[in-house]
């Protein structure tokens, strides 16, 4: 048997983030200062997000879950609606959707870009739809001018999933810009980190002061502002609301990350690049092109393996990645695969073709701003290792 890539105890782990110590220093401050709630840091957050968007306003919450759930409360979306969205996303994407007491629809992927594609959109279109829920999958955007065209036409809300896309543009204006809501992620997976956390982003100021509401309890002022040192300010509760509120610890994080954006960015695409000349030719499809007049997120780099092509299944082919000390991940399995949604939907695993193949097939390398030259080396030489390309 080959040696492995990485020797034990050097395994380089999936998604890894990159800390700096002005995060680890403000954390340590925001611990100091007796604040760790929703506080300044959060607003501060919130401020400096919407300015990298060119929005007035944002609403951090705990998660891109949370800010999914808000997104369609807001939108008026509850029981009997319909919402549209992609088989290649996350479970979140849809868990929010029947939280919201809405139906979530499938529509199948374009092949090439691996996102949603407007013409399946148009095809599940029916009197209950209320929404079409895009997801920018690993960072490249979707076909917005298409989708909107369908929005437009049928009186439909659009709520970006943005959870791969912070950098991401389309046709000169940033992913999150287009719909009436935007919903960002802060996984310690993702591009800027905050260990758990999201954003909203909505046109309307009423849009965003119900979501900033909904998402702490319904009441009508934050914590933070009650028992500040200006003095205490009653609250009343206006909605039933939720526990979706981001605390000033991970915003302390976020802070620092967001100023580093688009370095970080500049680091993954040097990664990609890598990628996509050392892993050439070997008998993988890797990422399609870059579309013109677009800016891709980097967020994900997936490969497909065909065990027709490759000689492995993608199973076997995960395995050997693990034993050279690489982690590998898979997004996604598409959703009708899964027996939750089987069961409780009556979703099959061929609803959507082309999803299914993808997500039987797909892998996702590391790629993030940690990574250093000898890191992607040891990726590239341990794909080619797994397919005996020594």
């Amino acid at each position: 048997m080959i040696s492995p890539v990485r020797k034990t105890g050097d395994f380089l782990t999936f998604g890894s983030p990159l800390i700096e110590e002005a995060e680890i220093q403000e954390v340590v401050a925001c611990l100091r200062s007796g604040w760790v709630g929703t506080g300044s840091r959060v607003a501060q957050f919130e401020e400096d997000f919407a300015k990298l968007k060119g929005m007035d306003s944002a609403v951090a919450v705990n998660s891109c879950t949370a800010a999914l759930h808000l997104s369609l409360l807001a939108s008026g979306i509850g029981p009997g609606d319909e919402v549209i969205t992609t088989p290649m996303t996350f479970c979140a994407t849809v868990n929010a959707i029947l939280h919201a007491g809405a139906t979530p629809v499938l529509a199948d992927v374009d092949q090439r870009t691996m996102n949603i594609d407007p013409v399946e959109i148009e095809r599940r279109i029916t009197k209950r739809t209320k929404a079409i829920l895009p997801v920018h999958f690993a960072g490249r955007p979707c076909d917005m001018d298409a989708i909107l065209d369908i929005a437009r036409v049928h009186s439909l809300k659009v709520i970006e999933d943005c959870a791969h896309a912070i950098e991401t543009e389309y046709k000169g204006r940033k992913a999150g810009t287009f719909g009436d809501f935007a919903c960002f992620s802060f996984y310690s997976t993702k591009n800027i980190v905050t260990g758990e956390g999201g954003m909203i982003l909505a046109k309307r100021a009423e849009d965003i002061n119900r979501v900033k509401v909904l998402g702490l309890h319904g009441m009508s002022k934050d914590a933070w502002k009650r028992y500040g040192d200006e003095g205490f300010e009653h609250y009343q509760v206006v909605e039933c609301g939720f526990k979706y509120n981001m605390m000033d610890l991970q915003a302390a994080l976020g802070v620092h990350q967001l100023r580093r954006v688009d370095a970080y960015w500049d680091n993954r695409e040097s990664v990609w690049k890598r990628y996509m000349h050392g892993l050439k030719g070997l008998p993988i499809e890797l990422p399609s092109a870059i579309e013109a007049h677009t800016r891709h997120g980097y967020h994900l780099f997936t490969i497909l393996v065909s065990e027709e092509e490759a000689g492995i299944s993608r199973d076997e082919f995960l395995n050997r990645m693990t034993y050279h000390g690489i982690g590998v991940g898979v997004h996604y399995l598409s959703l009708p695969e899964h027996p939750y949604y089987q069961q409780a939907l009556g979703w099959r695993s061929d609803d959507c073709p082309k999803a299914m193949a993808i997500g039987r097939q797909t892998v996702s390398l590391p790629i993030s701003a940690k990574l250093t030259e000898r890191d992607v080396e040891d990726v590239i030489r341990a794909v080619h290792g797994a397919l005996g390309y020594e």
